[in-house]
């Protein structure tokens, strides 16, 4: 649903918003009241709006208050939004017409659909829209989260990753993927050794994988249990993509389920499993291609983020040596892939950085333990072959057309790194020097370091990782990583510092942009 108000009709309706909200009639015992389940969220932000999220636990209208301020003295009462049992009882917002860079405060209630004088308590969120003028932006990022069995352990403080990144007041929050792990469940204690052990809280259905929708859906709201998350979501937007783990460990159109799954079916756990992501989260939504994930945020003149998807085109996971591009090598496919060249060519931001939900030189396999086949897009030193090709061709294309100034951001191996691109150290030279810079896991175990590909000559700069004999580190061991992320303004300068859930800036570099 889309609601536009300027803001001069924000400002001379907002006296008629707050009558109204005053003289809707509340009940007295809270007992009977709607419940808001998982807090608020917003997403999507750009100059003029954003995307407005929460959940009720029964059929309701979602109602959402609007302001400048955050005392909400004068507020806009938006016309009202179902949830019903067919969307898990979630409903979305898309807001157009707001100012640019200005803090927009909202108040979300929901009114039970059967009951229409009973009201939930209002919950509150804010965010920041885009701006319009060069004025410095600040944003964080990382991935990975709820993995390898490692959930909310209220004794080391929950997803304490969520906090640190809450201090330092970001933009938005671009989430790299695997923002759950549909395929790890969550058990009640976890032995760490010497008579230490980690306790999960839990529900019941994270003790197995999800294959049902309403698995799926549980293993996103699991998440919402933690106060660290909630307290984020309530104040900083979310870009969200998603990775493997949104669905089952290294899928593509050919994995072969484990024994674990009664459902056979990749395709079916695939699709509903998208259903409960998109359901879960504030995107904007395509009516290009519904249920399209990749897209372009742009956010003020220094920064357009392009969030890409590389899952759900790519080819089967299997050895990818083709020498020659075609449906068995694709990882963006032919259509995201042209998307993102038109959109980097037409792109006027100083900076761009594309979103990429695995890195682009780590090897990945698809079998780890016996290294075979793959999972990202590094397929072993040498010229580019198999989903390299993409790369390759993107690369080319990006240096050939003078679109300048891009830095790739991604997660996924469960470590933090930073890459530097050469092409004076690569096997396939026709592109001009890049950033590459890894973050993760925000709460998940800590993994690493995995093979460098030396196709794009990636030379490494930082690399913080537990070392091969210790392996799936839990939260509690402090090696969870974000990336912060700064632009300057006035000098168009972009600073990336790559931090630990203490908050520790571990490394940063600034980057001088080229003009555009």
């Amino acid at each position: 649903m889309t609601i536009k108000f300027s803001r001069r009709r924000f400002l001379s309706s907002a006296g008629a918003g707050a009558l109204g909200a005053i003289a809707m009639p509340y009940l007295s015992r809270a007992a009977d009241r709607p419940q808001i389940t998982c807090g608020v969220q917003s997403g999507d932000v750009s100059t003029d709006g954003g995307v407005v999220w929460a959940r009720a636990d029964r059929p309701s209208q979602m109602m959402v208050e609007v302001s400048t301020t955050e005392s909400f003295a004068q507020v806009r009462a938006l016309p009202p939004i179902a949830a019903l049992p067919e969307s898990d009882f979630t409903a979305k917002m898309l807001l157009e017409n707001l100012p640019a860079g200005q803090d927009i405060f909202y108040r979300v209630k929901f009114r039970d659909l059967s009951h229409p004088g009973i009201l939930s308590e209002p919950v509150t969120g804010r965010f920041r829209t885009a701006p319009s003028d060069r004025r410095d932006v600040s944003f964080v990022w990382g991935g990975d989260v709820a993995g390898q069995g490692w959930g909310i352990n209220p004794d080391d403080g929950g997803m304490f990753t969520f906090a640190a990144m809450r201090k330092h007041r970001p933009d938005f929050f671009l989430h790299s993927g695997d923002t759950i792990y549909a395929d790890g469940p969550i058990k009640p204690e976890v032995d760490l050794g010497g008579g230490k052990v980690w306790k999960n809280l839990t529900i019941p259905e994270k003790a197995k994988v999800a294959e049902t929708l309403d698995e799926f859906r549980a293993a996103h709201k699991y998440n919402f249990l933690d106060d660290n998350l909630r307290a984020f979501n309530a104040e900083v937007p979310i870009f969200v993509q998603w990775d493997d783990h949104e669905v089952t460990n290294n899928w593509s159109a050919s994995k072969q389920l484990p024994a674990a799954y009664k459902e056979r079916d990749i395709g079916l756990l695939a699709a509903r499993a998208a259903r409960a992501f998109h359901e879960m989260y504030p995107m904007r939504e395509s009516i290009v291609e519904p249920g399209r994930l990749y897209r372009t945020i742009h956010y003020g003149p220094h920064l357009d983020v392009f969030v890409l998807d590389e899952r759900s085109y790519r080819g089967p996971n299997g050895p990818n040596d083709q020498t020659s591009y075609g449906p068995e090598s694709y990882f963006l496919g032919p259509d995201q892939l042209a998307w993102l060249k038109r959109e980097l060519l037409n792109s006027r931001a100083t900076w761009k950085v594309l979103a990429s939900d695995m890195p682009l030189s780590i090897i990945v396999y698809d079998d780890a333990a016996n290294k075979k086949g793959s999972e990202a897009f590094a397929q072993g030193d040498g010229p580019p072959r198999g989903r390299e090709l993409e790369i390759a061709d993107l690369l080319r294309f990006i240096k050939a057309s003078g679109v300048v100034n891009t830095v790739w951001l991604t997660a996924d191996v469960h470590y933090s790194a930073a890459h530097y691109y050469n092409p004076d150290k690569a096997q396939f030279q026709e592109f001009d020097p890049f950033w590459e810079f890894v973050s993760g896991p925000l709460h998940a175990g800590t993994f690493g370091p995995n093979e460098l590909d030396n196709t794009f000559g990636p030379e490494v700069k930082f690399i913080k990782a537990p070392g091969p004999d210790k392996q799936n580190l839990p939260p509690s061991a402090g090696m969870q990583f974000f990336g912060h992320v700064k632009i300057d303004g006035t000098s168009g300068q972009m600073t990336v510092t790559l931090r630990d859930r203490a908050d520790v800036a571990l490394w940063s570099t600034t980057l001088e942009p080229k003009p555009v």
